[in-house]
């Protein structure tokens, strides 16, 4: 049910413009169209069509698309006419119905039928629903699951994550930043490692080296003569991390958090036979892997304390709130 047109109603001297909306309860599929000035009149509105107790007052307005609190007239007065609204008395929260939603998103059913006809669009969408959990997950995804997202279409993803396509080309452009700082990293290692180089050409860093790695030779021959040709196949490490780390210039920046810790996990031995490096060269990588993972876990956890510090601090009166989620109904 819409309704159409808008009227007026003469309130402290002047004529001011009634929104047409929809209301209705939660868990409910009947809506009633109602027409109000502001917020609070529409709550006001919402008790006499809806039938709300008033000990269950005072009533919250939340959109019915995706459960987000209106609590501000200005907010209010920017949604397009005929906006659904769900009512909820003071003892309920929230509920998420697909009825809600219209032509607006797919139905959950379409789209678990759309996910099977590609592989690769199942990937993108699994990506971006753990990203839906945790926005601070960013940090935690390989380069290749960040250039999935980048990639996307800004509108499908906008689908996934329930947000405006304004909000997922803010957050595309995020992601980008993110893979733009690791290829500075990487970039940067590598004019490091050619000025250690030009170093070595000079002599008296590369006579030294020569004397450390015969003698280092030696031992690592000694070493490899008792390893077992089956320890490669001990390896648990799948085959796109092997290819990262034979390939890639800093691979530590192109792995996930996931893989890295694998890899810091692996036997230095068996890592050393499987890349065919030598056992110097393969605990560097290691290490630089623990590094980077250290990094991200503690930029993390950073993410989470401000969260949580600012969710813990109330707004200072008068200003103005930014849209806020209600929490849904786990049931």
């Amino acid at each position: 049910m819409e309704v159409t047109g808008d009227a007026g109603v003469p309130e402290s001297g002047e004529i001011r413009t009634l929104k047409p909306c929809l209301l209705r309860r939660n868990y409910s599929r009947e809506q009633h169209g109602v027409a109000a000035s502001c917020l609070e009149d529409l709550r006001s509105k919402a008790c006499d069509i809806l039938a709300i107790d008033k000990s269950l007052t005072p009533v919250t307005l939340v959109l019915a698309e995706d459960g987000t609190i209106v609590d501000d007239d200005d907010y209010f007065l920017c949604l397009p006419s005929n906006t659904k609204f769900v009512a909820l008395a003071s003892n309920e929260k929230w509920a998420y119905n697909n009825s809600d939603e219209g032509t607006a998103w797919i139905s959950q059913e379409s789209f678990d039928v759309d996910e099977t006809d590609s592989g690769a669009g199942l990937k993108w969408k699994n990506v971006a629903r753990q990203l839906k959990e945790d926005l601070s997950s960013i940090i935690l995804l390989s380069e290749e699951d960040l250039q999935m997202l980048v990639d996307a279409p800004c509108s499908d993803l906008a689908q996934e994550l329930r947000q405006s396509c304004a909000t997922v080309q803010r957050l595309q452009h995020t992601l980008q930043q993110v893979l733009d700082q690791r290829e500075e990293v990487r970039q940067s290692k590598q004019l490091l490692q050619l000025y250690l180089q030009a170093l070595e050409k000079e002599g008296s860093l590369l006579s030294k080296q020569e004397e450390s790695k015969a003698a280092f030779g030696e031992e690592v021959d000694a070493v490899d003569t008792g390893i077992s040709r089956e320890t490669s196949s001990d390896v648990a490490l799948a085959s796109h991390i092997l290819t990262a780390l034979r390939e890639k210039q800093a691979p530590e920046l192109s792995l996930s958090s996931q893989d890295l810790e694998l890899v810091t996990k692996e036997d230095p031995k068996a890592l050393a036979v499987a890349l065919n490096w030598d056992i110097k060269k393969t605990e560097t990588v290691q290490e630089a892997c623990e590094r980077e993972l250290a990094l991200r876990l503690q930029q993390t956890q950073s993410l989470h304390s401000l969260r949580s510090i600012s969710a813990s601090k109330a707004s200072p009166p008068g200003d103005l709130q930014n849209p806020k989620r209600a929490r849904q109904d786990p049931t």
